[in-house]
């Protein structure tokens, strides 16, 4: 290993850059922005919590970026220095300099930080959330978004010298310009020089400046103020030849044009005070947004029936019979072409076994944490009511329509079409007749959670000037989040729907459909219309998008068992705000400075799928089959 006493300012940097690394480990999460009100109630097969959201919520989006970049200067500067040969070379050009300056940044910056690295385009870009894999347009770099997107901080590390060098260059076309001025030239040429005092540092301030205009704060639309670190930039260097009046007049100029100008390397040794980081407590709105797969998850067997006492049992009960095979190999012999053999894998492990597996890992989420014990005791912590007063459950029309068709199709069992016939009863039906209907041979007594009626919107979007107020019902503030999630299901949305694909309505089991469509009747799910997707992310179906909008729009939370469509409708609000929002209020409001905890309502719930599942019991019999 080559001595500190050689190339000491790279072991200098090496030596920060190692302490970066380790600090950005264990950097409180204080500083960044509010994560979306997710309230996450999945589970894994254990009973315990799923914390795969609350994991891809902490970090800050640009924060892995900037310390895979540390690891990665890092090393080269480690690999450097332990070659006992690196005293014979010149120096290492690093970026380590830069880094650091980025990384003093994030700490002195304003709470909350939005964004490390974001590139904001250059010019107007359409409402539309861009393609997965196309590619970027271009657009200026911003190194911190902070105090909740009020302010941009650029880093730039250039010196005295380089500037200098741009300033000889533009003489350079001066005096140029100045000789074929004074020549007998008669023919006029085009001139390179400046028309007015002009140079790098100048150009991106104003572009800087071009790009907060273009990207105001999207619950305010404040425009944010732009801040611009020039830590080796000195208008009074001690070293004549570094000097030049041009320098100070370029920050003067900077000044002028609206851009905070900061000279110098901030202090690592003085942090500041940490901000005060509430607990956070989210909690469902009275009025519950329900989207298709919740739908499907309230009329499935496995949320009714009773429990199975163990794993082997939860495996055993979705064993299909062999009578129930021999059935599905009959349908699937009228089904195929003529000299075409039997897909025997839809039999065997990779076929029927596949999804029983999926149906007996439900039970046991069931068993773990009952799904209708999950919405009662959350809303009644929020109704403060025994019979929960207050609460209402709506959906859309879409989500109904659907759910209707897939169900009282072959897929659903006979007390599955009961149960959803009764949550969708004609308005003639009197209310005690439908929920009689629904709750027969349920294992919860009746009303156990007051789902009926129903209530449908009146649309399949909201109207446009339908936006979420500022609190929930219950008095709560309510994020800025629900005014992203809406704008950008809007856009979406407006960018029409294309047909899925025809995997596309047993995807990953989003709506609960999948485990038994696919393993239900032959041609069971060709019968019913598959679901469209989005242009703008095939992952998110239109009646998905559709259910988030109203929820969001009107400030409600929406309950959903699809996971994947929540991690898609999240990477999208990333891509096109920058971030989750953020608002003041978290730690200034009167509750905030009163309590050690914040109340929030929740954007988005997210439980277990619970899939149609009756016709896959091993004891099911479609001609004996009977109201439980």
């Amino acid at each position: 290993m080559a001595s500190e006493k050689v190339h000491p300012e790279l072991h200098a940097l090496r030596d920060q850059l190692r302490g970066i690394f380790n600090a950005m480990a264990t950097f409180g999460s204080a500083a960044f922005a509010a994560k979306p009100p997710i309230l996450d109630s999945s589970m894994n097969l254990g009973g315990d919590p799923n914390e795969e959201f609350h994991a891809h919520q902490d970090a800050v989006h640009g924060m892995r970026a900037l310390r895979e970049a540390v690891k990665r200067d890092l090393d080269v500067l480690e690999k450097f220095l332990n070659d006992p040969k690196c005293a014979s070379r010149p120096p290492l050009s690093t970026n380590a300099p830069y880094l650091v300056s980025v990384w003093n940044e994030v700490l002195h910056a304003p709470p909350p930080i939005v964004t490390i690295w974001r590139t904001f385009p250059e010019v107007p870009q359409p409402s539309s959330i861009p393609r997965r894999g196309s590619r970027k347009p271009p657009g200026i770099k911003v190194d911190v978004v902070a105090d909740g997107g009020k302010r941009w901080i650029r880093v730039n590390t250039t010196k005295n010298s380089r500037l200098q060098a741009e300033f000889r260059e533009l003489d350079s076309y001066l005096t140029g310009s100045e000789d074929e001025l004074s020549g007998k030239d008669e023919v006029s040429r085009p001139s390179l020089a400046p028309k007015e005092f002009d140079n790098s540092i100048l150009r991106m301030g104003r572009s800087l400046l071009d790009a907060a205009q273009r990207n105001p704060i999207a619950h305010t639309g404040d425009i944010p103020s732009v801040v611009l670190r020039l830590t080796r930039l000195d208008p009074n260097p001690s070293d004549p030849k570094e000097s030049d009046p041009r320098i100070a007049q370029t920050i003067q100029q900077l000044r002028d044009m609206g851009v905070t100008v900061e000279l110098g390397e901030r202090d690592p040794q003085q942090l500041p005070e940490p901000s005060r980081m509430l607990q956070r407590r989210l909690e469902p709105t009275l009025r519950v947004n329900l989207d298709l797969s919740i739908l499907i998850a309230l009329v499935s067997d496995i949320t009714h029936s009773p429990l199975p006492e163990s794993p082997a049992e939860a495996d055993a009960r979705y064993v299909p019979s062999p009578q129930y095979r021999e059935w599905k190999r009959k349908r699937l012999e009228t089904s195929k072409q003529p000299g075409e053999d039997i897909d025997e894998t839809r039999l065997q492990v990779n076929g029927i076994g596949e999804h029983s597996r999926a149906l007996a890992n439900q039970a046991m989420q069931e068993m773990a944490r009952a799904l209708l014990h999950e919405l009662r005791d959350r809303l009644a912590a929020v109704s403060s009511s025994p019979t929960l007063e207050g609460v209402e459950f709506w959906t859309t029309p879409e989500a109904r329509d659907r759910c209707l068709k897939i169900v009282l199709s072959k897929i659903g069992g006979p007390n599955e079409k009961r149960r959803v016939a009764a949550l969708f009863a004609p308005p003639d039906t009197p209310l005690t007749e439908a929920a009689a209907a629904y709750w027969a041979g349920s294992r919860h007594p009746a009303s156990f959670v007051p789902l009926l009626p129903i209530r449908v919107f009146d649309s399949a979007t909201p109207p446009h000037d339908l936006i979420p107020p500022p609190l929930s019902e219950s008095g709560h503030l309510l994020s800025p989040f629900f005014s992203l999630l809406a704008r950008t299901c809007r856009n979406i949305l407006a960018q029409d729907a294309a047909h899925s694909s025809p995997s596309s309505l047993g995807h990953k089991n989003g709506d609960g459909v999948g485990a038994h469509a696919n393993a239900s009747s032959g041609d069971a799910e060709d019968e019913i219309e598959r679901a469209a997707v989005t242009k703008a992310n095939p992952r998110l179906t239109v009646h998905t998008v559709q259910s988030m909008l109203w929820g969001a729009a009107r400030g409600w939370t929406t309950l959903t068992a699809n996971k994947s469509s929540v991690k898609a409708i999240l990477r999208d609000i990333r891509t096109a705000e920058g971030g989750y929002g953020w608002f003041e209020e978290h730690t200034s409001s009167p509750e905030a400075m009163r309590s050690e905890a914040l109340v929030e309502a929740a954007a988005l719930w997210v439980v277990d799928p619970r899939s149609l599942a009756e016709g896959m019991r091993a004891d099911y019999n479609e001609q004996s089959a009977a109201v439980q």
